[in-house]
This record gives C-alpha cells, structure tokens and sequence, in this order.
C-alpha cells in the first residue's frame, strides 16, 4: 500500500483522537516505527494491522471508522489538497461523480507509483447513480462512503447514500441525489490562497 494512504489513517487517527492514541496504535500494530513516510510502499498487513489496532483501541466497527476516515480526507483543514483535486473535476456534484473515473490516472500524473482504486460510476438515471471500486483493501466503498458524503455538502447537494456490499471483486455505493442545490456549499477559487 502506498505511503500516502497509510500516512492519511496515520493523519486521520491523530488529528481527531490525538498523538497517544496514534502512539498506542502503532505500538499495537508492531510496526516498529511511529510515523509513515508518504513516498514509501508498505506491505498491505502493516495496513491491516494499524485499522485493527485502531479498531480495537476506540472500540468501534471497521465500517464505521473507514467512512469517518473518508470524510476526513475531505473535509479536515489539514489534508485541502485532495479536497482541492477532487473539486476540479467540476462545478457540481453531478460532474464531481462523473470525474471519479479519472482520479486514479491524475493521482499518477503527480505520483507515478500511486495506486489508487479503480472506480467506475454508472448513472441509471439522472437522479441514480452506483460507485464501484475495485482495491486490495477491503472495505474501501466505506472510505468512499464518507468522501462522497463529504463531498456532497461541499457542492452544497442533499443525496441519499448507502454501502450495497461487495460484488464482482468490488465495493458498491449507491448515490441518490435528491436535490443539487440544497444549500450554497463549501466556497471553492480554482487557485490557493497564499498564507
């Protein structure tokens, strides 16, 4: 797994449950180091094994913290830059979906080593919609899960979201937008503020 995305659990766990709790799930996890290093790859158990380790410690379901992990990729001030990229793939929720397809292929224009999740949407109506990635780690739809819930305040739409399970070697979303233009949204400039 890149050390990107081990380097975001990392980042995740610490800024919103704090430092000893981050210090506990490493120590838990046995990884023998405190701290990722996000242009490394890492065997897919060292994953693993912190998302169990953190798991455990808080007590609470997988499901559960991989969603809120997806939602912090998105929304906490500390990781923007996803945010960022993620928003120019356009100017409403509806081409924001259509641009997913593309996310792993400018992933790799800034880091060729990056493997992000295949993801295909499918619109079965203009309201209807199904999110199905395909990753090595299991669970991934619910990581998907939050960025999508994240992602739909900020371009201020109201949609129904729900985890379908896994299928086809896949993880399946579906998406039901139920009103583009609920309220205005998170702002968003094409470039970023100095500062």
């Amino acid at each position: 797994m890149h050390g990107l995305f081990n380097r975001s659990i990392q980042c995740f766990l610490r800024d919103t449950y704090g430092a000893p709790l981050w210090a506990a799930v490493s120590r838990n996890a046995g990884l023998g180091f405190d701290s990722f290093e996000a242009m490394l790859t890492y065997d897919m158990h060292q994953t693993e094994a912190v998302i169990s380790a953190a798991v455990g410690l808080l007590d609470r379901p997988r499901e559960t913290l991989l969603e809120d992990l997806g939602t912090y990729l998105v929304s906490h001030p500390n990781v923007d830059a996803l945010r960022r990229l993620l928003r120019f793939g356009g100017v409403s929720f509806v081409d924001f979906l259509h641009s997913l397809e593309d996310l792993p292929g400018r992933g790799r224009l800034a880091l060729p080593d990056l493997e992000l999740p295949s993801i295909e949407v499918a619109d079965h109506t203009p309201e209807y919609f199904t999110l199905r990635c395909h990753s090595e780690l299991p669970g991934m739809g619910h990581v998907f899960l939050g960025l999508l819930r994240a992602m739909a305040d900020d371009y201020g739409a109201l949609v129904l979201l729900e985890y379908q399970g896994s299928a086809q070697g896949g993880d399946v979303v579906s998406i039901h937008l139920l009103e583009s233009s609920f309220t205005t949204g998170r702002r968003f400039e094409l470039t970023a503020r100095a500062g």
